[in-house]
């Protein structure tokens, strides 16, 4: 009867246990590899958003200059202006009607002359952008959203849409409105309840926290400024505010 010897045996172990190795390897260890370095370097896409306009997650961690560049002529003027009153997170909670949300309440004031603005509000036309802090980039961003003209109260109400067709904003007054960020816009990793917190949560240092940037467009900004120079060169049609310009020199 043939017999292996114990030196043959050995030799035939180790070679039974690399093949299981190497088969092991092929099938499990490369492609899991291969498919998380995929997912990782794949680039986010923007998508649209439920209830119009469109989430802007090309721009997750992209830190630029909050305050875009500008579009023409007027932009960074005094009159007219949109000017940042108040943002923050609200939860109604479970006995009230209404889900979580970050909502962004800001003003549009006029110079000598009044102002129209056709309803909707600068519709299709709003874009708003949150900027984490320490070159963090991008926390959210959407555009193509629509302002709320509201009236004065916590959590305003909205206005009903006067018979012209058209909001009024006259010299020393001012057109409130809100603007919601859509959940959708929100990057990954974060959401309506931290996009806004700052890092450190517990700061008192401004530095420490988020910077939001609205932008609204209308082809009555461009037209009012046109008019009170008497200009015919190329005026901006949008309005921009900045919660927090960090170096005022940029502006």
């Amino acid at each position: 009867m043939f017999r292996v010897s114990p030196r043959s045996w050995l030799i035939l172990a180790v070679l039974v246990v690399g093949l299981l190795v190497l088969t092991y390897s092929a099938t499990t260890s490369e492609p899991r590899a291969s498919a998380d370095w995929q997912a990782a370097a794949e680039p986010l896409r923007d998508g649209p958003l439920p209830a119009g306009g469109t989430a802007q997650l090309s721009k997750c961690g992209v830190d630029d200059w909050p305050r875009p560049e500008p579009q023409g002529k007027g932009e960074e003027s005094k009159a007219p202006s949109l000017v940042l009153t108040s943002w923050g997170f609200h939860d109604p909670g479970p006995k009230t009607p209404g889900e979580p949300r970050v909502t962004v309440h800001a003003a549009v004031r006029t110079g000598e002359r009044p102002l129209l603005l056709d309803a909707p509000l600068a519709e299709g036309r709003v874009t708003l952008d949150i900027y984490g802090p320490h070159g963090e980039g991008v926390r959210a961003s959407a555009r193509g959203l629509t302002a709320t003209v509201v009236d004065g109260g916590y959590l305003g109400k909205p206005v009903e849409v006067p018979a012209s067709g058209s909001f009024r904003v006259d010299p020393g007054k001012e057109l409130l409105l809100e603007v919601e960020l859509p959940a959708g816009a929100v990057c990954p990793g974060h959401s309506l309840v931290d996009v806004i917190k700052c890092s450190p949560e517990h700061t008192n240092d401004a530095a420490d926290c988020p910077v939001l940037t609205l932008t609204l467009a209308d082809p009555a900004i461009r037209a009012y400024r046109a008019g009170t120079t008497g200009d015919t060169g190329s005026f901006s049609d949008r309005l921009v505010t900045v919660s927090m310009e960090l170096e005022a020199s940029q502006v």
